[in-house]
């Protein structure tokens, strides 16, 4: 029981971070529109801050902690980026850092990214296949891709060994499995299935046997 409570609260937490990264991100889209920037080099240069907080983990906590100062903060990212930074990416750190949500720059910009493609109508797609795809047949797939979803395919080519052989389309929450594996799990299935209601047909007619002995 606590473990289903400390994973539903984590669950929640994870929930609530990419709802308020998400109001940030559109918001942040929203002033870079408005004030008719390039939305593309907005995001890079998001991007390139997110980088940095990867590359040092340290700076990013300091900016997440709890314990340091919002002024303490700002003068550090003034310092750090705001001659490099375009004013209106500068205005949007410091108001992110004014409501203490430092701590979620990075879910923000996953979300920005998300919103971005949404807007251009740019649709993420894994394929996973056995071995590695060539040029000619993953353009060929981004074609058909695009007439199927209605958008610009960005496409992840994961190689999986155990897909034997096809391949798996993932799109958002969408799967379209294609591959030899699934097939012969499915046979396997309906072997099983078949195999049980054979059992079952005969253990009815054995019972229907007893009843009529019976009599």
């Amino acid at each position: 029981m606590e473990q289903d409570a400390q994973f539903a609260a984590e669950f929640n937490a994870d929930v609530d971070v990419e709802k308020i990264a998400e109001i940030y991100a559109e918001a942040y889209l929203n002033a870079i529109e408005t004030q008719q920037h390039s939305i593309d080099d907005a995001v890079e240069e998001f991007a390139s801050l997110v980088d940095v907080l990867k590359a040092q983990p340290k700076f990013a906590a300091f900016l997440a902690s709890a314990m340091i100062s919002t002024e303490e903060k700002i003068a550090l990212l003034e310092r750090a980026f705001a001659k490099a930074a375009t004013p209106s990416f500068w205005n949007f750190l410091k108001v992110v850092a004014k409501r203490n949500r430092l701590d979620i720059l990075t879910p923000i910009f996953v979300q920005t990214k998300k919103l971005l493609d949404k807007r251009h109508k740019r649709i993420p797609v894994i394929i996973t296949t056995a071995t590695e795809i060539d040029s000619q047949l993953l353009s060929s797939l981004s074609a058909k891709l695009n007439n199927l979803i209605g958008g610009e395919p960005i496409i992840q080519c994961v190689v999986d060994p155990e897909t034997l052989g096809g391949m798996i389309v993932r799109v958002g929450d969408t799967i379209y499995d294609a591959s030899i594996l699934t097939r012969l799990k499915n046979v396997r299935q309906q072997m099983i299935e078949r195999s049980a209601h054979e059992i079952q047909r005969r253990r009815d007619q054995f019972h229907t046997s007893e009843s009529d002995t019976a009599k």
